[in-house]
């Protein structure tokens, strides 16, 4: 999980999550105050995590034949990566 560079308090999970769905909103400690923003790798890491899987499985690796089955499957891990994704995101401290 992310931590504060400055302080190194950690960031709850909830926080990282909510910064998501405000266009990657920057993050206060709330410790000491410092804003973070998400990196540019850590933007990528959320759409590889999120959204690539809903895309990727129905089309390439799903093992099914039944057509209506693939999005959904496609749906459930693009889901789960998205509930994981505040673990592997970074962030970096604002100037």
């Amino acid at each position: 999980m992310q931590k504060c560079e400055n302080c190194n308090s950690p960031f709850s999970w909830s926080k990282i999550f909510k910064s998501f769905w405000w266009t990657y909103k920057p993050i206060e400690c709330d410790n000491c105050g410092t804003k973070h923003k998400i990196t540019i790798f850590g933007r990528f890491t959320f759409v590889a995590m999120s959204i690539l899987p809903i895309w990727i499985f129905p089309f390439f690796l799903s093992p099914f034949d039944n057509i209506f089955g693939m999005p959904d499957i496609g749906v459930l891990i693009g889901l789960i990566g998205f509930l994981f994704t505040p673990y592997v995101v970074q962030y970096e401290e604002v100037l």
